[in-house]
């Protein structure tokens, strides 16, 4: 069995991450049991939710625990099976973690999945035929439901949950609007994945100014916004909406650090009767086959193709991580593991 080289988390951050609470290990891989295959990752995804993971406080799910390999997404290739249903050279997906190589007990449905790569390269089911392309569909089709002719806006456009977004929103003939960090990401948020327009929330101060912007980009008002940053931009959007808009909350990354995010003016919800919701995509099981084929279409007829920011190695995922949570990259954040 080889040796695997693996990401664990060392120590918990006091406030902002650094490269420091990670620690690189290697460990033998265990023969398999009954039931288990052993997956040899080719891709890892890094994704902002990892972030309030590594944190000791309450959320949604568990802490991640210290000293054991970090929780991520993965593709890659069966390279021994004993489990009937998989046969060595099939291509998978599951949450294999920051490591080369998973050893996963393939009884538990949803453990591992076996995809198809003949219209779908491997690396987008960790992106927009994955997680957060089903978020995207989610928070889209089940909370903010628009109508065609509809505004709806989306944060952090350029990303792997944007990107499938918005391909998503313009299949349903709505008016969809971005924002996004730089006018580079904003011109690929137009010009590549066809959005009606895109503010540089980096180009305004405060959320009036980047509310101003807004207006000019939604001249009717938005009817629903999906969130994934939460403060200034969450405000902004927020002096912008109809009656009876909807919001659905994915992220709050401006507040990952544990600084606390008030809300400017949250008598809004009230004047505009807003729905706001928030919502964690796991406990939604029962759409993502629905998700995965209306996604793995776009994909295949050319409607969907976001980029992709790749770093090389296992022992780059913690700067890579680091870079995403500061907007450096570019589209879905991958680590390339072979």
């Amino acid at each position: 069995m080889p040796q695997n080289r693996q990401i664990v988390l060392d120590n918990r951050p006091q406030g902002e991450a650094s490269v420091s609470n990670f620690r690189l290990v290697t460990s033998d891989t265990p023969e398999l049991a009954e039931g288990q295959v052993l997956v040899r990752h080719h891709y890892l995804s890094l994704d902002p939710y990892m972030r309030g993971r590594m944190n000791e406080s309450k959320s949604y799910a568990q802490p991640q625990p210290l000293g054991e390999v970090m929780i991520g997404g993965t593709v890659g290739e069966v390279v021994e099976s004993r489990h009937p249903k998989f046969k060595a050279g099939d291509a998978v997906v599951g949450m294999g973690g920051w490591q080369e190589y998973s050893v996963v007990d393939a009884t538990i449905p949803g453990n591992v999945r076996r995809v198809d790569t003949t219209h779908v390269p491997l690396s987008y089911y960790l992106g927009a035929v994955g997680m957060p392309g089903v978020t995207a569909w989610y928070g889209l089709v089940k909370i903010i439901n628009p109508k065609a002719g509809e505004t709806v806006v989306v944060s952090a456009a350029s990303g792997a949950v944007g990107s499938a977004f918005g391909a998503l929103a313009k299949a349903r003939g709505c008016r969809v609007v971005g924002i996004a960090g730089g006018p580079d990401k904003c011109a690929y948020v137009v010009n590549e994945l066809g959005f009606d327009a895109c503010v540089d929330y980096r180009e305004h101060k405060d959320y009036i100014s980047l509310s101003k912007a807004l207006k000019a980009a939604c001249p009717n008002g938005i009817d629903g916004h999906f969130e994934n940053v939460g403060g200034m931009v969450l405000d902004a959007v927020m002096l912008r909406t109809n009656a009876f808009a909807r919001i659905a909350v994915c992220g709050m990354i401006a507040g990952y650090d544990g600084a606390p995010l008030p809300m400017s003016n949250p008598a809004l919800i009230l004047v505009n009767r807003m729905r706001v919701e928030g919502f964690i995509v796991s406990e939604h099981m029962e759409v993502w086959p629905e998700a995965l084929t209306e996604l793995g279409g776009l994909v295949a007829q050319g409607q969907l193709r976001p980029r992709e920011t790749v770093a090389e190695g296992i022992d780059s995922a913690p700067e890579a991580f680091l870079g995403l949570l500061k907007g450096k990259n570019f589209g879905k954040q991958l680590v390339k593991l072979i």
